[in-house]
C-alpha cells in the first residue's frame, strides 16, 4: 500500500512538475520585488494556446512572450494595473484568468 503512494506520489510531482516550472530562468528579473509581481501577475493571465494553464504554467511560446512582454512593462515601471490593463487591451479580456463578469463575458 505504501509503495503504491509513493509511486504515485512521484507520477504526480513527474507530470505536474514540469508545468509548474514554466518560467526559465533567462526571464527572470534581477530585482526579486519585481520577479515577485510577475510571478503574481503572470499567474493571473491565460494561456490563449493553452486556455486553462496560466502563463506562469505554460511553456507554449505565446506564453513566454508574453511572460516577457509582462516583465519588460514592470522593468519600465508600469504598476501592476497597468500591466494587466496593457495586456487586456492588446489581447482582450479573455487573456485574464479570472475576467471581469460581464454581458459579453466569454
Amino acid at each position: 500500500m505504501i509503495g503504491r503512494l509513493l509511486v504515485a506520489a512521484v507520477l504526480l510531482v513527474a507530470v505536474a512538475g514540469p508545468s509548474a516550472y514554466a518560467v526559465e530562468p533567462s526571464e527572470r528579473l534581477a530585482d526579486q520585488v519585481l520577479e515577485a509581481r510577475a510571478r503574481t501577475l503572470s499567474k493571473e493571465l491565460r494561456c490563449l494556446v493553452c486556455q486553462n494553464q496560466s502563463i506562469d504554467e505554460s511553456n507554449a511560446d505565446l506564453a513566454h512572450d508574453l511572460r516577457l512582454l509582462l516583465r519588460q512593462r514592470l522593468a519600465a515601471g508600469d504598476t501592476d494595473r497597468q500591466v494587466l490593463d496593457y495586456i487586456t487591451a492588446r489581447y482582450g479580456v479573455f487573456a485574464l484568468l479570472d475576467p471581469p463578469f460581464a454581458p459579453l463575458t466569454p
